[in-house]
């Protein structure tokens, strides 16, 4: 009963968020496309900053740096821990809500706050809170980004976040240098947050690659630095359930229907447009010449901080890296 309650809870809020949407761009019907994306950014910005004060972990990622697997992960762990229904995924405070030891997480990209507070240049909105910053190697986003663009991304979210347009004919390597959709974009995302992490209440630095290398050790560093550790057979359990293979299943077999569409293909023989794609470290090799290659590389070698061990040079395998930079300060606010 308290899971179909929360659903129809979830169910609301979502109705809600695109009905004053629409209402807002009805509203500014006769106004310039432009206007309507700027105020449509304000609104969600504002929608986001809300969940943002009530938040007492927030994790922070660029869109396809492995979000959805660390969500099911997180899910299956906290499933296990307090005896949950598997049919839903962690989303902000649905979990809370059925069990109070478990913190209220607000997963964002980070993308529309700074146009409700205005702090563009900073991460001051973010201060007093303790932060996860989920990287992924930016040439892997990049790559799955031109995927999502091409499969799964909405008109409307193209329009909100400067991708190329609806129909739009771009190779793969003139999105990836796309300042406004690629590589550039990516970089400048990071680097903002690797300027800014020590400001932080807390920070915890979680690297894709680190997970896909040693992924109970560093699940369980997380787990710690969130303030909710988890025994050595909780965390393997969530490791396992979490599987690419298990999550590719479960995607087919829309296994988190009740949580929305996170977690469903577009086309089921497609495989370019399921959310779990080819989970592939260094993947974006494949899709380039030496010479493109050679290019990318050295944009990430040139602008990229160095904090995140993602240089072109650096040879030595995620297991031979630290399994995360961390630093906690007390417990979950």
């Amino acid at each position: 009963m308290p899971n179909m309650l929360h659903a129809g809870r979830q169910l609301l809020r979502s109705i809600w968020k695109k009905t004053s949407r629409k209402l807002l761009r009805a509203a500014l019907f006769f106004s310039p496309e432009e206007r309507k994306t700027v105020a449509e950014r304000w609104l969600r910005g504002r929608e986001q900053m809300q969940r943002l004060r009530q938040a007492d972990i927030v994790i922070v990622s660029f869109g396809k740096s492995g979000r959805t697997w660390l969500r099911v992960m997180l899910s299956r762990l906290y499933q296990v821990k307090h005896g949950l229904s598997q049919r839903y995924l962690i989303g902000f405070d649905n979990f809370h809500s059925m069990n109070r030891a478990i913190p209220k997480l607000f997963f964002t990209h980070d993308n529309y706050i700074k146009d409700y507070t205005g702090n563009m240049d900073s991460k001051a909105d973010f201060y007093a809170h303790k932060v996860v910053l989920l990287a992924r190697d930016p040439r892997d986003v990049a790559v799955s980004q031109f995927f999502q663009w091409q499969y799964r991304m909405k008109p409307n979210k193209k329009i909100l976040n400067k991708y190329p347009d609806q129909g739009v004919a771009v190779s793969i390597f003139d999105f990836i240098m796309d300042r406004h959709a690629g590589l550039p974009k990516v970089i400048e995302f990071m680097n903002l947050w690797a300027k800014e992490r020590e400001r932080m209440q807390g920070f915890f630095l979680l690297r894709y690659e680190d997970l896909r290398a040693a992924p109970e050790a560093t699940l369980g560093a997380l787990l710690e630095f969130m303030g909710t550790p988890g025994t050595a057979a909780e965390i393997r359990e969530a490791v396992e359930f979490s599987s690419y293979e298990n999550m590719k299943k479960m995607e087919q077999k829309k296994t988190f229907w009740l949580s929305g569409g996170r977690m469903v293909p577009k086309d089921r023989d497609n495989p370019n447009t399921y959310k779990v794609r080819r989970a592939k470290v260094g993947g974006y090799r494949d899709y380039f010449d030496d010479d493109q290659v050679a290019r990318i590389e050295e944009l990430v070698d040139t602008t990229l901080s160095p904090c995140f061990g993602y240089a072109s040079r650096d040879t030595a395998s995620a297991a031979d890296m630290p399994a995360a930079d961390a630093r906690a300060s007390g417990h979950p606010a």
